[in-house]
């Protein structure tokens, strides 16, 4: 990745920026609903209402599951659920969701600044090898973690990992999600966070878990950072 002898002599700003990705990179959260709706319905479950099922975006499968329906994991029909689920959802990202505007431009940015590029998600792995797939984005980033390999959300195990396979130390990392359990995530981990209110929760929610940086769009990112560079 070209530029990445500019950071040789920075020792306490950002290097690494970690980014969740439904709601955070891409406008997926309306397809996410639809599809736990859909896997509600073909496992004879009750419907939730949008704000209950947004309110677990974010965590792994398992755990977004013991949330909606406690107990259910300890019955068959969590198999159904899952399976109903992520079929659903990869019929509806066979034309992927949309970038929010402003995404595509920023993260080739970053990389041409020479910052170390990761995602932190809930997803499976299946899941998100299909969404970067779709977008021909398999080698865009240094290093990705996903729920069922490592520990769900707020766990700080999945952030660590990162840490690790980028050689950054955590003062040196940042990590931007649109759910309380990223910015949990990253407190948890001593990692900075930046909130975006444009996703699953609301700014003023996401706020109370006091993030460095509070944005509604993701050029207010880019300007951000861009700032803190040309101070050094």
């Amino acid at each position: 990745m070209s530029g990445r002898s500019r950071w040789s002599g920075w020792v306490r700003d950002y290097r690494l920026l970690i980014f969740d990705w439904d709601g955070t990179l891409v406008d997926s959260i309306g397809r996410i609903v639809a599809s736990l709706r859909y896997a509600a319905g073909m496992c004879d479950l009750p419907q939730l209402g949008d704000e209950q099922l947004k309110g677990i975006i974010g965590l792994g499968m398992l755990e977004a599951i013991d949330c909606l329906y406690p107990g259910l994991r300890a019955t068959p029909k969590v198999d159904c659920f899952r399976r109903a689920y992520g079929d659903h959802y990869l019929q509806l990202e066979q034309e992927p969701s949309a970038l929010f505007p402003g995404v595509l431009e920023a993260l080739d940015a970053f990389r041409a600044d020479g910052y170390q590029l990761a995602v932190a998600t809930g997803k499976s792995r299946r899941g998100l090898n299909a969404v970067l797939t779709g977008r021909d984005w398999l080698d865009y980033f240094d290093v990705t973690r996903c729920a069922d390999e490592t520990a769900s959300k707020p766990d700080p195990l999945m952030l660590r990992e990162i840490l690790a396979h980028c050689r950054v130390n955590s003062e040196q990392a940042l990590m931007v999600g649109d759910s309380v359990f990223d910015l949990q995530m990253a407190r948890h981990a001593a990692v900075h966070s930046v909130a975006v209110g444009y996703g699953a929760q609301s700014l003023a929610t996401l706020k109370a878990e006091s993030p460095t940086l509070s944005i509604e769009h993701f050029d207010e990112l880019r300007a951000w950072l861009g700032q803190r560079a040309g101070q050094h």
